[in-house]
């Protein structure tokens, strides 16, 4: 029903952890962690929306991400619609939309994205408290599971918006 989800989630999540997470495994799964924590419970807590399965909602929000942190990378959506990679997850919103696929779980992905990015990026960057750090259980999970350091993660506070 969803055109190629596994790919495009292999996209945006390898260049997240290989880019945007470089060196930093354990914020990467504590990342993934919290955006799923933010969509397991919206069955519950929203009962009209039932959906079993949230992979197809958390591809969307590393999409989100990866949009966010590239966003003036060019990009196009299967070869025929080009646009800045700001506007990507729009643009995949829109395509499935058209295509009759239900919005709910691609906007519950952006909407876990957004929280995620707002609330490590955004509010630091614009002077706020650093809201999420990864604890240092998940570190050393990490670090028991794949043998690597995780770097600290980088400050945003004071730093200039070049993109």
């Amino acid at each position: 029903q969803r055109a190629h989800p596994n790919s495009r989630s292999a996209r945006y999540g390898v260049f997240l952890e290989q880019h945007t997470f470089a060196g930093r495994i354990a914020d990467f799964v504590w990342m993934v962690m919290l955006c799923v924590l933010v969509l397991v419970p919206i069955p519950a807590l929203v009962p009209s929306i039932q959906i079993p399965f949230f992979g197809p909602s958390l591809v969307f929000t590393l999409l989100y991400l990866w949009s966010r942190e590239n966003p003036n990378a060019n990009t196009s959506i299967m070869g025929m619609i080009t646009m800045k990679a700001f506007y990507l997850p729009w643009g995949m919103l829109g395509m499935g939309l058209v295509m009759g696929q239900d919005p709910v779980p691609d906007l519950l992905g952006i909407v876990a994205g957004h929280l995620y990015y707002f609330l490590a990026v955004l509010h630091p960057r614009a002077g706020g408290a650093r809201l999420i750090r990864t604890p240092d259980w998940v570190r050393g999970l990490c670090y028991r599971a794949f043998g690597v350091r995780s770097a600290p993660a980088p400050s945003y506070r004071g730093r200039d918006d070049a993109r």
